[in-house]
């Protein structure tokens, strides 16, 4: 939807993605699209430049989210919404819905 009127597939996923989760890496991004990294690190630095974006290093992953102070941030966000919403189910369930683990694994568990 975004791609004819910013010219970047790889823009609306990311803004998709991030309206539904709050931070990502680009590794995470490349992995729920199915896509190279080189684009999607591309596009979340040119996001960052635009201030749209701001990254931090957690550990030695470095994350990206939502700037706070960026003057659209709110209808850029609804519009993100609003295109995940005409999405087909299937794909909302294979690139949108994170399946990574939100909590440390139990102490002693096996894998």
């Amino acid at each position: 939807m975004f791609e004819y009127l910013f010219g970047n597939k790889n823009l609306e996923k990311i803004l998709i993605y991030l309206s539904l989760n709050e931070k990502a890496n680009a590794s995470e991004l490349s992995r729920a699209f199915g896509s190279s990294l080189d684009p999607i690190q591309k596009t979340l630095k040119k996001l960052e430049e635009g201030g749209l974006l701001v990254s931090f290093l957690e550990g030695k992953t470095r994350l990206f989210q939502w700037n706070p102070r960026y003057p659209f941030l709110h209808e850029i966000q609804a519009l993100a919404e609003k295109a995940y919403t005409y999405l087909p189910v299937e794909v909302q369930r294979s690139c949108y819905q994170s399946h990574k683990r939100k909590r440390p694994r139990k102490t002693g568990k096996p894998l």
